[in-house]
């Protein structure tokens, strides 16, 4: 089962979900369409199941968004986990779940992949406001739309050391927002 998740991670995250055809999945997996429709259900099953273990992953936000951290200590480090994580591999550039997201509405693999980065934002939503209540939301829009940035500079092409650099400059951002009470 693990194996077939890295080969669909893989795949969908070099390629996009609607690029990555049935029989392009099923021929990566040595199955035949029966096998994997038992095994999964369905092309969107699986994406589900893929997206979700790599949001799991991904940026470790159980390590990162402990209690009793400081935010913006908290908030500058999973700046910097993207930007790293965004351009470690040349094959799977950007955030799979982030990437997946901007897609057109009502498309499977769109909902799930808005369903995990909604899950993302709340996580750090309740982390800003246990200390910043009156910031949560403002903070959690800059840091959406920060990460949605470096996802998409480094699908673009952006090498790690500017996608670093992107994220640090960032970090003055939430200091102000943090500060501004």
């Amino acid at each position: 089962m693990e194996t077939a998740l890295d080969t669909g991670q893989r795949l969908f995250h070099a390629s996009s979900y609607e690029a990555v055809g049935l029989a392009a999945l099923t021929d990566a997996l040595g199955v035949k369409p029966p096998s994997f429709y038992k095994a999964f259900g369905s092309k969107s099953e699986f994406f589900e199941q893929v997206i979700e273990r790599y949001a799991q992953a991904a940026l470790a936000l159980d390590e990162i968004l402990l209690p009793g951290r400081a935010p913006v200590d908290a908030l500058a480090e999973l700046l910097e986990s993207a930007a790293r994580t965004y351009a470690r591999d040349p094959q799977r550039r950007g955030c799979l779940v982030l990437e997946a997201a901007r897609g057109p509405d009502g498309d499977d693999s769109v909902i799930h992949a808005r369903r995990m980065a909604n899950q993302r934002r709340d996580r750090i939503r309740e982390f800003v406001a246990r200390t910043h209540p009156e910031r949560a939301s403002a903070v959690t829009d800059f840091m959406d739309s920060t990460m949605s940035g470096l996802s998409a500079s480094a699908r673009e092409g952006m090498d790690e050391s500017r996608l670093l650099d992107v994220a640090r400059t960032a970090v003055a951002g939430l200091k102000a927002q943090l500060d501004a009470n």
